[in-house]
């Protein structure tokens, strides 16, 4: 398009009108009197998105200087685009809504910077405008960015998207957060009632119900579909992640000197304190099987638990990954995605580099990274772990022979079946590709519940590896170095629970390991002798004990 700057220019201007009361503008005799009039600023800026053409006009100057000083700074505001149509438009558009509201010339620097970050150059950006702006620019994992998302979408959006940026408070955040904790005790209230329901449902008296009672039940069962279903509440936990996102993104606009003010940092909310690990001992499981109570959201086996699955899982063609994961705290992702070139067997001692991992972008496995920079490790493994992976191994290769033996077949008979894909992962599916890490959550269930072990989650097995540290006779700075945590406070927050449960029982056994001839380890001690009055009360201790003065006692 040719330079708008052609086309700006400051003349005089006044609002006398001819005798039908039209102005008269430039042909108005008394312009030429330095005393009349005023002087007016036009530029032509770029085009709207129709096409049409339109001038920035301002007048009431008293001084040509200012005047200039005013088109130069709007010429400088139309040049920063150059060739690029779409930017130009932007500008025209600020420009034009500058004149409309007769708003001060904006500095070209603040107009460069907005241009060059993609942000609203007239400063109303919104808080949702902003947050999709952050989002389009993240560079960090998919996983993580699922987790931002949510929390934009299900929180951020609805409670703070229409307010801008730039004035967004601490009490805006605060009555977010408000809010969540009143739909939590509505949504509380409603699972409530939904159970009372769901009672007075369920029929307590044997044999068939009579008429009366059916119709009851029915009446019932009526009301239950009619109730909300069972919702989950937005624990301290959720609510302190929520904040994070929010945080980080006021952040970045902080950064890009949009805000000043970081509201989100000044909120407070309630601790979330991280779950402690507890041992499955005899007494919670018998609490569990009796009311079918979980203590902890972090539940750890006993080894002779541990050893009860792995006995059950044996079989298994996922017996190596459950194997790793047990003794050596990979997580599940980085179990799924352990490659056999990074299973180094004869090494001594022998190790697997975690290098990559499978995780879960909705429903769809991707190859990433280990979750942090300190994940991406060597884990020393022992000899038992080194013979089911051989074992593994050799599993795997028949596997992909009788695999290929049966897709030659049906390819002979018509069907269209590929060759076992070679994906070099150490666990995989049946035909050789990476195996979904849900499949290897959902087996782990399955022999759990047959073999009639207390529940655990499959990434306790994790946890799980920090006891056998324990119980191996290390400590936390151990489970630390084991597990791959960045810090050492993480694996107390954590852990330190369970170890002490670990503390007591290895107290008692290293106690135990003394040999003592007069009592059992389990007896109480002897009680102490109260001195008696009268002769004997004079006689040394020493002879009393070695029985020296039976004769003059008897």
């Amino acid at each position: 398009m040719p330079s708008a700057r052609r086309t700006g220019s400051i003349g005089k201007r006044c609002g006398c009108r001819d005798a039908d009361g039209k102005l008269l503008g430039k042909s108005c005799p008394q312009l030429s009197k330095k005393s009349h009039g005023s002087l007016l600023l036009r530029q032509e800026l770029p085009p709207d998105a129709e096409g049409t053409r339109r001038t920035f006009r301002r007048w009431g100057y008293e001084r040509v200087k200012d005047a200039s000083a005013d088109l130069s700074r709007l010429q400088a505001i139309l040049d920063l685009p150059g060739d690029d149509l779409a930017e130009q438009q932007r500008v025209g558009d600020l420009l034009a809504d500058v004149a409309k509201r007769q708003a001060p010339i904006p500095d070209p620097a603040e107009v460069q910077r907005r241009l060059g970050i993609g942000v609203p150059l007239d400063g109303k950006m919104t808080v949702a405008e902003w947050l999709d702006q952050w989002m389009k620019n993240k560079k960090t994992r998919p996983t993580t960015n699922n987790g931002y998302a949510s929390h934009i979408r299900v929180h951020l959006k609805p409670a703070l998207g229409h307010l801008r940026l730039d004035r967004l408070s601490v009490g805006h955040v605060q009555a977010m957060f408000d809010g969540i904790d009143d739909r939590n005790d509505v949504t509380r209230a409603e699972n409530q009632a939904r159970r009372e329901q769901i009672a007075r449902c369920t029929r307590g008296k044997p044999g068939a119900p009579k008429a009366g009672e059916r119709a009851q039940l029915a009446a019932e069962r009526a009301k239950l579909a009619e109730m909300p279903p069972f919702r989950r509440v937005t624990g301290p936990s959720t609510k302190q992640g929520i904040r994070r996102t929010l945080r980080a993104a006021l952040n970045k606009a902080i950064g890009g000197q949009l805000i000043t003010f970081n509201a989100a940092a000044h909120v407070e909310l309630e601790t979330a304190a991280r779950p402690k690990g507890l041992l499955w001992t005899d007494e919670r499981v018998d609490r569990w099987q009796a009311t079918g109570e979980v203590p902890s959201p972090v539940m750890v086996w006993t080894p002779a638990q541990l050893g009860q699955f792995l006995d059950a899982a044996e079989g298994h063609r996922l017996y190596a990954g459950y194997h790793l994961i047990a003794y050596h705290g990979l997580r599940r992702g980085e179990g799924v995605g352990q490659a056999w070139t990074d299973c180094h067997l004869d090494a001594r001692p022998p190790r697997v580099d975690v290098t990559t991992e499978l995780v879960v972008d909705g429903w769809t496995p991707i190859e990433t990274a280990p979750k942090t920079d300190g994940s991406a490790a060597s884990v020393m493994i022992d000899r038992g772990t080194v013979a089911v992976l051989r074992e593994h191994r050799v599993r795997q290769a028949a596997e992909r022979k009788v695999w290929n033996a049966r897709a030659k077949q049906e390819r002979a008979e018509g069907k269209d079946t590929a060759d076992w894909t070679d994906t070099g992962k150490v666990l995989t599916a049946e035909d050789g590709s990476w195996l979904h890490p849900d499949v290897l959550s959902r087996e782990f269930k399955r022999i759990a519940e047959e073999a009639g072990l207390p529940p655990i989650n499959l990434r306790d097995l994790r946890h799980g590896a920090a006891a056998l540290v324990k119980a191996g006779g290390g400590d936390l700075h151990d489970a630390k170095t084991k597990l791959r945590h960045s810090t050492i406070t993480l694996t107390s927050d954590t852990y330190m629970a369970l170890f002490t449960e670990y503390e007591e029982e290895l107290t008692e056994k290293s106690a135990a390991a003394v040999p003592r001839a007069r009592r059992g380890q389990n007896e109480a001690p002897p009680p102490v002798a109260v001195p008696e009055t009268g002769p004997a009360a004079s006689q040394p201790a020493d002879a009393e004990m070695d029985g020296s003065h039976d004769t003059a006692e008897h």
